[in-house]
């Protein structure tokens, strides 16, 4: 039963990480199947390199070329990343099992613990991210904070410029942001205070189209 202890713990655990955190909050179907692909995976691994003459670092060497491969086949949010390492983590932990038992247990809660508050919906709840096609070159940094917060009505906390086509006059930029409450004034630079280039909204393009 001891022999055991580490993939029950195991099974516990990505089944908490992937049905307790990631299905409810995020219910993405075909990361859950590849979330309980790689934990198991590595976890059989593990568990055959450890009684085998094939050194562990090139097992898992080569498993975690197959991972990179999996990694940059589809786009994936950072958040996505972070599940999917996790899962491989506790497959990881879990297969090697030798250390005693109650550091392997203590090992998985903390990875899904770890989880569970950095994915937690509450969590910079009103921050968002989105990357944006502007109708309009901006040159003028300030000048695209303050045309961003008015027309997100939030507070921006940070901009990367992608793309900027003078030919066709569009910008395209990541945008990072703050959503204000009902009647707090916009603000375009990060610390919270006004604008104050007295640019007119007149002069700016009236339209944004969010690509992500």
């Amino acid at each position: 039963m001891s022999a055991l202890a580490p993939y029950l713990l195991n099974l516990l655990a990505i089944g908490g990480l992937v049905f307790g955190l990631y299905v409810p909050r995020h219910s993405r179907r075909d990361l859950v199947a590849a979330y309980l692909g790689v934990n198991i995976g590595v976890l059989a691994v593990a568990t055959v390199l450890m009684d085998s003459t094939i050194g562990m670092g090139l097992g898992l060497g080569l498993f975690g070329i197959l991972s990179i491969i999996r990694l940059r086949s589809d786009e994936l949010a950072q958040h996505e990343v972070a599940y999917y390492f996790s899962a491989l983590a506790l497959g990881l932990i879990g297969g090697i099992g030798t250390g005693p038992l109650w550091l392997t247990a203590t090992l998985m809660i903390l990875i899904v613990g770890t989880m569970f508050v950095g994915d937690h919906p509450r969590m910079l709840r009103g921050h968002r991210r989105q990357v944006l096609v502007l109708d309009g070159a901006f040159v003028d940094e300030t000048r695209l904070r303050t045309h961003l917060a008015e027309r997100l009505g939030a507070d921006i906390i940070g901009v990367s410029v992608s793309r900027l086509d003078l030919v066709n006059d569009t910008t395209t930029a990541e945008v990072r942001y703050r959503t204000r409450a009902a009647g707090v004034p916009a603000s375009g630079t990060p610390d919270g205070d006004p604008d104050l280039t007295g640019a007119a909204p007149s002069t700016l393009p009236a339209s944004a189209r969010v690509l992500s």
